[in-house]
Order: C-alpha cells, then sequence, then structure tokens
C-alpha cells in the first residue's frame, strides 16, 4: 500500500521553515525534489536501473513494465522515465522542475500548508506560505532524529529522508531540533553513501543530488 503522503511532500516539510515558509536549499530545489520523486519510485519497484549501463548524465534509468503508480505525481514521473531511457541526472531536471509549486499545492490541499494573501501599500498582492498543521512536521523530525541521534534503525522511509537531506546539504538547518555534530554528520552521510547500495537507481539519485548541492554551495561561497 503506497504512502498518502510524498517523500518529495515529507521533505518539503522538513526544509521549511516554520516560521517564515522559506525552504532551505531553493537553489538546487528541483534536484532534491525530482530525487525524492525518483527515489520513491525506485522503492516500489516502479524503475529500475542498471550501475553497469552509464552514460554522459549518470546511470541509465528504465521504467517498470506493467507496474504503475497510483498517485498521479509518481504516476507521470513514471511515464517521463518510460518515454525514452535517459541517464539520472537528465531525469532529475525534467521530473524536477516544476516539482516545488506541485508539492506545495498538495500540501496546501490537505491543509498541512496555508498560504495568506497580503497586500502591501495597498497595491501589490504577495503570497505566503506557512506550516499550519506542524503535528506531521514535529513528528518527521523526532524519527529523523532518532536515526541520526539516538541510534534507531530506520525504516526505508525514514532512510530515504534522512539520505536525501544530507545529499540536498539542507540537514543542518534543522539544528534546532537535531543539533548539527560530527556524528550527526557521519550518520547521515552514512544512510546517504551506503543504504541504498542495493538500488542502483537510489544510489545514482543521491550522488547526483550531493553533487550538485555542494558545487551549487561553492559556487556560492567563492
Amino acid at each position: 500500500m503506497e504512502n498518502e503522503m510524498l517523500i518529495a511532500e515529507d521533505l518539503t516539510l522538513l526544509m521549511m521553515d516554520d516560521k517564515s515558509g522559506a525552504i532551505a536549499g531553493e537553489a538546487t530545489l528541483y534536484y532534491t525534489l525530482g530525487g525524492a520523486v525518483l527515489v520513491e519510485l525506485g522503492m516500489g519497484g516502479y524503475i529500475s536501473a542498471d550501475p553497469n549501463d552509464q552514460g554522459f548524465n549518470g546511470v541509465k534509468v528504465h521504467a517498470a513494465t506493467g507496474r504503475a503508480p497510483s498517485d498521479p505525481v509518481l504516476r507521470a514521473a513514471q511515464d517521463k522515465v518510460g518515454e525514452r531511457v535517459r541517464g539520472v541526472q537528465t531525469l532529475l531536471i525534467e521530473i524536477g522542475t516544476g516539482m516545488r509549486e506541485t508539492v506545495l499545492d498538495r500540501l496546501v490541499e490537505r491543509g498541512v500548508l496555508r498560504q495568506e494573501t497580503k497586500k502591501t501599500l495597498g497595491l501589490f498582492r504577495t503570497t505566503s506560505t506557512r506550516i499550519a498543521d506542524t503535528g506531521h512536521k514535529k513528528a518527521l523530525v523526532e524519527q529523523v532524529r532518532a536515526v541520526l541521534m539516538d541510534g534507531a534503525e530506520p525504516d526505508e522511509r525514514t532512510a530515504a529522508l534522512t539520505g536525501l537531506l544530507s545529499a540536498s546539504g539542507t540537514l543542518p538547518t534543522l539544528h534546532r531540533s537535531i543539533p548539527w555534530s560530527g556524528k550527526v554528520y557521519k550518520r547521515a552521510k552514512e544512510l546517504e553513501q551506503t543504504m541504498w547500495g542495493a538500488e542502483a537507481v537510489n544510489a545514482a539519485v543521491l550522488r547526483t543530488v550531493a553533487a550538485v548541492s555542494v558545487g551549487t554551495a561553492a559556487a556560492v561561497t567563492n
């Protein structure tokens, strides 16, 4: 049975600041959310990859035949994969582009987020997004915290969330709830780099997201 909430939705909540509604890692968010969708498809067996079949844009990804996810976002992504065989980096861009708006709209429909429209100087309308239901996010943070700080063994979904947070470089933004330390960094990297060894597509996704995030961070600081 598929989860009602997508990994991409839970990931967005974890990266979102409760007060401002700002999402950490905006510069590479399309990569991260595209990666979350591909990871979820990989977990469900809807796509696959052969680690020995690599091109310029990374491991080539294939859609599974005869099986389709019920969620429309996942189904559309699987259809995209099925159009033709492409490298994982290309798919991250194609699937991730526009995913931010899709995920936010879904979270608003679920009542987890709320959108507020205000007028500035009585003329200009601005729309902001805030977390309306903090309970769900708190539960997610506790699951990740237990894995990173208390040594809990993660289920597949929590491992995916933690690995994506680590790969995206946004895990330190949760420092108020999960104090950043060498121990936390090491455990998160373990999940990012080794938890997905059996799933070539997920390993490729996390490697690519991490490489892009590191490259963007270096460009910003130089």
